[in-house]
């Protein structure tokens, strides 16, 4: 997933832009107002997401998705990324270059082998 993330004074703007520039709408996620996503056109496992920002810079990152958050933390620290921050259910992590990306969870069951990689 692709994350955009805009300041609060630049969110309605920004929306709109991204709204604009891919031909679709974002709706607004579920129990989190500070999100707005979609899948982009004729993409089936791509999704970009805008998020308004409570502080902090205008930027891009992604997210990576997992239904074992904990095990994919601990891989990517093995290949160099290191934990900046655990909000909530998913962690916020900083590659080894300094971006910032996040490892989310998804629901138990979304993933299987026609849309997951599998690490073993």
């Amino acid at each position: 997933m692709i994350v955009i993330d805009v300041p609060q004074d630049d969110h309605d703007q920004g929306l709109a832009f991204w709204q604009a520039a891919i031909g679709q709408e974002l709706s607004q996620i579920q129990n989190h107002p500070e999100f707005h996503g979609a899948f982009l056109p004729h993409q089936e496992h791509l999704a970009l997401l805008v998020q308004r920002l409570g502080e902090g810079p205008a930027r891009m990152h992604l997210d990576i998705q997992t239904d074992d958050v904990e095990a994919e933390v601990a891989r990517l620290e093995r290949l160099g990324a290191k934990r900046e921050q655990h909000v909530q259910d998913w962690y916020v992590m900083r590659d080894p270059a300094g971006l910032l990306f996040c490892v989310v969870p998804l629901n138990a069951g979304t993933l299987d082998d026609n849309n997951a990689r599998r690490w073993d």
